[in-house]
């Protein structure tokens, strides 16, 4: 057990440090505008992405916005089961994100994608309206990048294909864009 722990751990830091800071920077500085143009950010994902997309929107909702004065307009898609459950229900799970985009979403928005595998279909097609609707797009995908890799304007990818590993960096790069807001003053300028 203890090896098995010690060689998690040497995988988790290994994943970690695939990550590219400029890539974060650089989206670092799309939330940053979207924050001084006063758009929506949009985080979406799938099961365990889902649940980070959810922690990021409260971290840079409530953390980041209390620490800025000016309040981040963020949601996160993952959190209507009602709504997510009818549109599925009555379109296409596959349009669980690009309908309720349709209802909320403008020009000069920010979509967050999280996805390991980079394919999850509903992630695509939201991806896509936003592309064809003149929002900005982000992903953040593991190794096997998929197709988010191909249609998003910035990815960040973590260089590893197991999901617990890849979806732990997801959230710390995550937690870095909220907490970039809270502890460098000159990001509120």
């Amino acid at each position: 057990m203890k090896n098995w722990i010690s060689q998690y751990i040497a995988a988790q830091h290994a994943a970690l440090n695939t990550v590219s800071p400029p890539a974060i920077e650089a989206l670092v500085h799309s939330l940053q505008k979207v924050w001084r143009e006063d758009r929506q950010v949009f985080a979406i994902g799938n099961g365990g992405s889902a649940a980070n997309a959810s922690h990021f929107a409260t971290d840079l909702g409530k953390g980041s916005s209390d620490k800025l004065g000016k309040r981040f307009r963020v949601i996160s898609l993952t959190d209507n089961i009602a709504w997510i459950t009818a549109l599925g229900n009555d379109y296409s799970y596959d349009e669980i994100f690009s309908r309720q985009l349709e209802n909320f979403a403008r020009p000069g928005d920010l979509v967050i994608v999280i996805s390991v595998s980079g394919n999850s279909p509903n992630l695509v097609k939201a991806v896509e309206w936003a592309n064809a609707h003149g929002l900005e797009t982000a992903a953040l995908v593991g190794a096997k990048r998929g197709r988010l890799a191909e249609i998003a304007n910035q990815v960040l990818v973590t260089e590893d294909t197991h999901y617990g590993r890849v979806e732990d960096v997801q959230m710390h790069i995550l937690h870095m864009l909220c907490y970039a807001f809270m502890e460098l003053p000159e990001l509120s300028k």
